[in-house]
Formats: structure tokens, sequence, C-alpha cells
């Protein structure tokens, strides 16, 4: 009788290991998260020179601010209150998913960086986004030129380490009014003058979708970094594999090769295109073995499985 493993064991043996690489990236996540919070609210902020920790604490401090604004331009106090804006920014980043929206932008933008720096890739105007602007498709060229703009600020804020609050998504902006409110049950004009003014149809995010949604024909290119720029692959392939964009963006920086390959899968990209990615984004990561022949239906139960990080 052979010794030759049965094909199928082979199957199940890649896609156990598959499992438990994704596993440990979750579990990275999740203490990355625990030690962003406590470096986050421990004082003397000069003892850590980590990027990643003063861009959120900042972008956190200028949310704050201007929830504060509001509230001063409703009482006509000048000037606010910087223990209050230590303390709601605090109260911020406690939120699991607040931290974890402003972490995702942070580690975002970083990408887009390194990228134009290793490869020249413009974060602003990649390739997709000049020739959407040149198309003879009024709708799609206004659409493109909104998105440009809208990453414009995106870098510029995140060089100041800003983040206006109508950038936040729904959940996220209303968690920060409630945060913010003096007396928990009562609205105040600043709130509802902030409310008023909001439209999430309008942020960078949401037009992002827009423009995945709209691409018809060209929707594969939004799966090559080198065409699409890093924000919008991320929202592609967060979409296409049906995943959490913060999960997504997650598996772009973190060298989780194993969560990056799969979501391509998922989305439909061949073998082939997988290793481009991965060489695009990881030069030195290879494709995990069993992703090359692995069904996308196995590759999205995979993805799909409830794990440590669902709560980020």
């Amino acid at each position: 009788m052979s010794d030759a493993p049965i094909a199928g064991q082979t199957d199940d043996s890649n896609a156990h290991a598959l499992r438990d690489e994704l596993a440990r990236g979750d579990a990275t996540l999740v203490r990355a998260r625990s030690v962003l919070l406590n470096l986050l609210q421990i004082e003397g902020q000069d003892l850590f020179s980590d990027e990643v920790v003063a861009r959120i604490r900042g972008m956190s401090l200028d949310v704050a601010a201007q929830v504060l604004a509001a509230e001063h331009d409703e009482t006509s106090e000048a000037g606010h209150d910087p223990l209050r804006q230590d303390a709601l920014a605090l109260a911020l980043v406690q939120d699991p998913a607040f931290l974890a929206h402003v972490h995702t932008l942070v580690l975002e933008a970083q990408l887009a960086e390194r990228l134009q720096f290793r490869s020249g890739l413009d974060p602003v105007t990649p390739a997709l986004i000049q020739d959407l602007m040149a198309s003879g498709n009024p709708e799609k060229a206004a659409l493109a030129m909104a998105v440009l703009a809208a990453q414009a600020r995106f870098m510029q804020q995140y060089r100041r380490m800003e983040l206006p609050i109508g950038e936040l998504p729904g959940d996220l902006f209303h968690r920060a009014l409630m945060l913010g409110r003096i007396n928990p049950d009562v609205t105040g004009d600043g709130e509802r003058t902030l409310r008023a003014a909001y439209d999430e149809g309008a942020g960078r995010l949401s037009l992002l979708t827009r423009l995945l949604v709209g691409l018809a024909e060209q929707a594969d290119r939004a799966l090559a970094v080198d065409q699409a720029g890093v924000s919008a692959f991320a929202t592609a392939l967060a979409y296409r594999s049906d995943q959490d964009r913060s999960l997504a963006v997650v598996s772009m920086v973190d060298r989780q090769p194993a969560r990056l390959s799969l979501a391509l899968r998922v989305a439909g990209l061949s073998a082939r295109e997988v290793r481009m990615q991965l060489l695009s984004l990881h030069p030195e990561a290879a494709m995990p073995a069993g992703v090359e022949t692995m069904p996308a239906e196995i590759a999205a139960l995979l993805l799909s499985a409830p794990r440590a990080s669902a709560a980020f």
C-alpha cells in the first residue's frame, strides 16, 4: 500500500495551518491594541517615541477639541479646559471601536507613505483615479475628483495629527458626541449643530465605496495596489472578501500573509495575482501553503470564523 498522503488529508493540513496563522495574527492584533491603550493612558508621552501612539493620541485630542469647541460656541465661553479635552480624548480611545478605527487610519496612511517612498506610488492620485478623472463619464470623473480631494485632505490631516469629526463613521460620530455631553440626557445646541452638518455619505470612506461600486468593468483594477493605491485597494479588498475594512488594512500592513492571501483569493484573484500583490506589499513574504489551490468558498470560511479580533 502506498504511503503517499491522501489529497484530502493534505488539504485539511493546509487549512489547519492557515487557521492557526490567522489565530496568531488575531492574537497579535488584540495584544497590540491593548498595549496601545496602556501607552495612551500613561502621562509623560515624551517617554514614548512610537509614531503610531503619538498620532492616535493627537487625532483623538483633535476630535475631543472639536466636540468641546461646539459646546463653547453654544455657551459663548472663551477657550476650553485642557483637562476636559484630555479626559474626553482618553474616553474616546477607551472605546474599542474608536481606537480600532483611528489605529487603522494611521496604519493606512503610514503604508501609503511607505509605498510612495519605496515604489513611487502616489497616495493621492494613483493610476486608477487619474484614468477615471480623464474618462468621458462625467459622473465617474466627478466622483474620482471628489476621492482625490478627500485623499489629499486625509494625508494632510494625518501629518497634522488631525481627524475631522465629520469623517467618523456614523456610530463613532454619535459616540464621540455622547461622550462629550456634560449632562448625558441633554442635547445642547452645539451638538445639534454638529449633527445637522454631519453627512456620512460625503466622507472619504463612503466616497471610496461609491467609487468601487461604480467601477464596473474596471473593478479588478481596484485589487491591484499599484493601480488603485492603498486606500482604494483596502476598500476593494474589504468589500470583495466581506471583511471589516480595519482587518483588510491590518493584513496589508502587519505582515499577515495568510489573511491577505486568503482575502485576495476570496476576492477572486488567481494564485499568480495574489503573489503579485504580496510582492507589492511585502516583498519578503511568501504565499502560505495551500492557498494556491484552495477554493474561494473554503478561504471565505476560514476568514469568517469567529476569533478574538472580532471586537476590533
